[in-house]
């Protein structure tokens, strides 16, 4: 599996999928909090099959390379040295990778959760550099438009797993559970009271790029859900000056739109949206 060394030597283990046919783009996936790339495999298969190249690194502290920097599964989610900001860098230092290996190729980001927040962070920062975004299970991160308490409230019970949250199928929480790669802990705790503030931020204002930014929502999300989703469109649109900009709302779905009973549905939502924005190149 391909790897790459961040400046405090962190080694970051990440996945290359390239298509059969002509690439018309690239995307790096990035993932949640407390899991890793390798959950998302149906999702980049569809990517790819569509003609796109994936760049999808498990991030510091997380799946494959928390174990290799942690040594066991006892610290997953811990992000280490330089914390949240370090983080960041590495994540956008794959991103530098894989537009500099694909540099005629539309470049866009597609986060999820904590990936969205991090995707958002980037694109304040990078906008030039950036040709699409795509964020799902996001919010608006701003205080009043995050859920900061308990993800899984609506489904208590005592029955209740504690990931009911996650997706409307009951496989998706206990594979979540069983998997050796991911941690149940929640994000305060593992990042502790600082890098979480960190997190607060709103899209930049007049960013140099006009990014077209697809927002994917599952109805029933806890951590945002639509009125966040909603706030943080209309905040590109005034802040940040974008003029594409989609929020698709999923009834019946939560958090994990990807992993719903729907998740064909939204998959062929996202290609449709790519496919009008970045065409097959002959």
């Amino acid at each position: 599996m391909p790897e790459y060394t961040d400046v405090h030597g962190v080694e970051i283990v990440y996945d290359l999928v390239t298509p059969v046919t002509t690439p018309r783009g690239v995307i790096h996936l990035l993932h949640g909090v407390g899991e890793h790339a390798g959950r998302y495999g149906a999702l980049i298969s569809a990517l790819a099959d569509a003609g796109f190249i994936v760049y999808a690194d498990d991030h510091r502290g997380h799946g494959r390379t928390g174990m290799r920097q942690h040594g066991s599964s006892e610290h997953l989610g811990r992000l280490g040295p330089g914390g949240l900001r370090a983080t960041i860098d590495a994540v956008w230092q794959l991103s530098e990778m894989a537009r500099a290996e694909h540099p005629d190729l539309p470049f866009l980001l597609l986060g999820h959760s904590w990936g969205s927040f991090l995707a958002q962070i980037l694109v304040n920062r990078h906008a030039e550099e950036i040709d699409g975004l795509i964020l799902s299970g996001s919010a608006l991160r701003w205080p009043g438009s995050l859920n900061s308490g308990d993800l899984n409230a609506p489904w208590q019970g005592p029955e209740a797993t504690g990931m009911e949250w996650l997706s409307t199928d009951p496989a998706v929480a206990d594979e979540f559970v069983a998997d050796p790669l991911t941690t149940t802990t929640p994000l305060a705790k593992l990042f502790g009271h600082l890098d979480t503030l960190r997190l607060i931020g709103k899209p930049g204002r007049q960013l140099e790029n006009d990014v077209p930014t697809l927002i994917m929502v599952g109805r029933e999300d806890t951590v945002g859900g639509p009125r966040s989703n909603h706030r943080l469109a209309d905040a590109y649109r005034t802040r940040s000056g974008f003029t594409d900009v989609t929020t698709l709302v999923y009834p019946g779905a939560r958090h994990e739109i990807f992993n719903e009973v729907q998740q064909a549905e939204v998959r062929a939502d996202l290609l449709a949206w790519l496919d009008a924005r970045f065409p097959a190149r002959d």
